[in-house]
């Protein structure tokens, strides 16, 4: 794993770990909590396009 990955990977542990205090806490940040749910998604998804296009080995 290069450190890009390990960097998203990180970053949407961290932003679901905010993600569910935030549920949990059931603070009234009105739309942000939602926004760290879509920045997870996307970081995730970003990781899983850059896995796919990597160039398969022979």
């Amino acid at each position: 794993m290069n450190s890009l990955s390990a960097v998203l990977w990180t970053i949407a542990a961290i932003l679901l770990v905010f993600w569910i205090v935030g549920l949990i806490a059931q603070a009234t940040f009105g739309g942000l909590i939602h926004l760290l749910l879509v920045l997870i998604v996307a970081a995730v998804a970003i990781e899983v396009v850059r896995i796919l296009s990597r160039p398969k080995p022979q």
